[in-house]
């Protein structure tokens, strides 16, 4: 799961970087996102990878382009700024997983049983 949450934070850095939103975007996902497989990822965030997958694959590409730029060269600045926001709130999304997971870890039977030093009354 880390290695997605990385994957999705350098597709956010892209995103926030210079040019426009549509070429952003293609680098986005080309660079980051391509080679992630839904099935890899929780099950509250399947859906929406397979939606973001099938917009950036819904158009036959022409001229040797590749599927991803025929398919955001007919997006509207609108439904690319969509797609965007897609891959933040997937972003988010395996963010508070990853959190969940760390802060719901429970401590050793040893560990629960021991009282700090500093909660002992002394005598």
């Amino acid at each position: 799961m880390t290695n997605h949450l990385d994957r999705f934070h350098a597709a956010m850095t892209v995103l926030a970087g210079h040019g426009h939103i549509k070429q952003r975007l293609i680098k986005a996902y080309e660079e980051n996102l391509v080679g992630i497989n839904e099935d890899e990822l929780p099950i509250s965030l399947k859906q929406s990878f397979a939606d973001l997958r099938r917009q950036m694959h819904c158009v036959t590409p022409l001229n040797g382009e590749g599927p991803i730029c025929a398919s955001v060269r007919k997006m509207s600045v609108t439904e690319a700024s969509e797609s965007a926001a897609l891959i933040v709130a997937l972003y988010g999304g395996i963010a508070r997983r990853q959190d969940d997971t760390q802060t719901s870890l429970s401590l050793s039977e040893r560990e629960e049983g021991r009282v700090p030093p500093f909660l002992v009354k002394s005598i």
